[in-house]
Order: C-alpha cells, then structure tokens, then sequence
C-alpha cells in the first residue's frame, strides 16, 4: 500500500474524512486515524491493517490487551494506550447511556453496553447491575471471575454490595466465552438461589442476563425466573 502521503490526497483518512463525512471510511481507516502513524515503509493504514488482522476483525478489537498490541511492529506504547483508552471511552459511553431511563421498559442500551463490558472477556465474569426503584442503573460491580457456580457466586457478596449503594433491584449478568447462551444447570440453580434470597431480604431479582459479544439470553423472557 505504500506510504499514505503517496495516496492521492482526497483518498486520505483525514481528507476523505473531512470532505465526505466520517461515516464515509471504513473500519481501516477509522482506525488509521486513530493510530496516526505508521513507521518506515508500512503506512498507517497497514498497521491498522495489521492491528485487524491480530484481532480478527472489528468484532474482537477491543478484546487486545496492552501485550498483544505490543506484538504488532510499529506499536509502542503510547499507541498502544491511546486504542484501550478508545476501546474504554466506548464502554463507558455506552454505560451512561444506561442511566437515565427504565432499562426495562427500554432494555436495549443495557444490552449494548453489557456487550461491550462482558462480551468478549476470555473468562466467564459474574455482573451485577444496581438499580434504584424507578429500575435507572445508579451502579455495577463484577463480583466474581472464572466458572459461574454455586460455589463461587455467594448471595451475601452479591445482596451486601446492593445494600451498600442502596439498591431496591438488581440485575444478574454473566458472560459466555464458548458464545453458547443456553444456561447451564448452574446458571439455574444460582439464578433460583439468588431470587430466593432477595425475596427474603426487600431486594428483587429483576432477571438473570448471559451476553456474548453479539447476543444475550434473559432468564426472565424465556420463563426461567
């Protein structure tokens, strides 16, 4: 591809950009923007090229950590931190999103987010949303990492930190690495468990989410709960 100085220059990112629209470029080069650079004889849009490749695609992008960004030549350190502070703004932009509607009536940007958050993490990791009696997100804590089982999720860790953000509901939230969203036994009886415990406490149970990087499953839309 050569050097991006020798691409005529209204096929440039930055000029494409500015004359069409940001919406104009493709994934590379949105991302060569984003990388600015590349070094002696790989234009930035081959590294970000090789920064695809690594990642196998936009969909596991944000998945890289600082390391293997480090494995792609022409990526330092300061590049390297400039793309997770990029992977982390989506996140909490998307985030914010959740906090100032009912995500029950208006689930959508709750699902968003959790994508991001949990959908391409390599281990199983167990959320749980706080929400307030209008059922608006005031909070989010991953409580536990590694197999969702009875003996690793404990309702005390989970109805203790709800308490302390003074939280009327929750939601439960893990992820599947395998991307397969069909519960397991485990996830039922934790699911069953943890709705037991609230009733007992004041604190409902308001459903249990298994996400994956391009879908979810609710325990409460299939019945379950």
């Amino acid at each position: 591809m050569g050097l991006v100085k020798e691409i005529p220059r209204e096929e440039r990112p930055r000029e494409k950009a500015e004359k069409y629209g940001i919406k104009s470029l493709s994934n590379v080069e949105l991302l060569a923007i984003l990388i600015r650079s590349g070094f002696e004889g790989t234009s930035s849009l081959e590294l970000a090229e090789n920064v695809l490749k690594k990642s196998n695609g936009l969909t596991y992008l944000s998945r890289l950590s600082m390391h293997e960004l480090f494995e792609i030549k022409g990526i330092k350190k300061a590049k390297a931190l400039e793309l997770l502070a990029c992977f982390e703004l989506a996140k909490r932009m998307t985030f914010c999103e959740t906090t100032n509607h009912d995500v029950m009536d208006n689930p959508n940007a709750l699902i968003q987010w959790l994508k991001l958050e949990l959908g391409n993490e390599l281990q199983e990791n167990f959320l749980v949303v706080y929400l307030n009696v209008k059922n608006y997100v005031i909070g989010f804590d991953i409580l536990f990492k590694g197999t969702v089982d009875s003996s690793i999720v404990h309702p005390r860790e989970v109805f203790r930190e709800a308490y302390l953000k003074s939280s009327s509901r929750i939601i439960l939230v893990h992820n599947h690495p395998s991307t397969n969203l069909v519960p397991s036994q485990a996830d039922i009886e934790i699911t069953q468990k943890l709705v037991e415990c609230g009733e007992v406490i004041g604190i409902e149970v308001l459903d249990h989410l298994i996400v994956s990087n391009h879908s979810y499953f609710s325990f409460k839309s299939k019945g379950l709960m």
